[in-house]
């Protein structure tokens, strides 16, 4: 059976956190791993997250739940802690405010990974899929715009971060070499999968799309908010890995894109 780990980094999140560990704590999808990393809050967050865990343990699934508070160097350390500490299959990062869209949403991705036919020392390098938006209460507002295509290789993100990272579950054992740069603030991200699908390639690992919303990412994240930094930033991440020329030219079409779209 295919193990998820799925990583939630909080700090002062009792205001959105629970419909996320309500969404995990409800998968029908047995062997989860949920590991919840926060960055030492003053806040409920860490009360509501202990009565999540006693929940999980008397449940009949039984999911592990597994806390870590203490302060940290922001969300990419913290991720790069909870990949540490991850021993599923595949981790997953659904943050503070995003949830699955139905409780068989793990069942359901184990059951289309399985119908690959590989040995489990093949399993995909990614499994990924669409997003949907929603608002602070959870409801649904908008498919996300940039949508994943059918095949993913690394050189697809020169056209934008095509999968929300919330839907780009990475196997572990690859992931666990190729840690978030933290010398990005905003973008360590679009970096970090960008290198992992690198990392697919040479390993001649396929990436395979789960065809459906695997996904609710809440509106208004941290780059949402530093709309500006986090763009300039991305570029030079997209710079890093697809070259200055390529990447200035890609970026003078979605200007274009973007004003005809008005």
């Amino acid at each position: 059976m295919i193990k998820f780990t799925v990583i939630t980094i909080t700090y002062n999140a009792e205001a959105v956190l629970e419909r996320t560990l309500q969404s995990v704590l409800c998968q029908t999808h047995e062997d989860v791993e949920h590991l919840i990393i926060d960055g030492a809050s003053t806040d409920g967050t860490l009360a509501m997250a202990e009565r999540y865990k006693a929940e999980s343990d008397a449940s009949e699934l039984g999911h592990k739940v597994i806390i870590r508070s203490e302060p940290d160097d922001g969300i990419y350390d913290a991720m790069n802690k909870g990949l540490t500490q991850a021993s599923g299959d595949y981790i997953i990062y659904m943050n503070a405010g995003d949830s699955f869209p139905k409780k068989d949403t793990l069942e359901t991705i184990a059951h289309r990974c399985r119908l690959n036919e590989l040995p489990s020392d093949e399993l995909p390098a990614v499994l990924y899929g669409n997003t949907d938006i929603v608002d602070g209460e959870g409801r649904f507002l908008y498919p996300r715009r940039l949508q994943p295509p059918q095949r993913l290789t690394w050189r697809s993100f020169k056209k934008g971060m095509l999968v929300c990272h919330q839907a780009f579950y990475a196997r572990t054992d690859i992931a666990k070499n190729l840690q978030y740069d933290t010398r990005y603030k905003y973008s360590a991200d679009v970096d970090w999968c960008i290198r992992v699908m690198k990392e697919a390639e040479r390993m001649s690992l396929p990436l395979c799309n789960i065809g459906m919303v695997v996904a609710n990412y809440l509106e208004e994240g941290t780059t949402t908010r530093h709309h500006q930094e986090s763009l300039r930033e991305r570029y030079r991440v997209m710079a890093s890995h697809y070259g200055q020329l390529s990447t200035f030219f890609m970026h003078c079409w979605f200007a274009v894109r973007q004003f005809i779209s008005r």
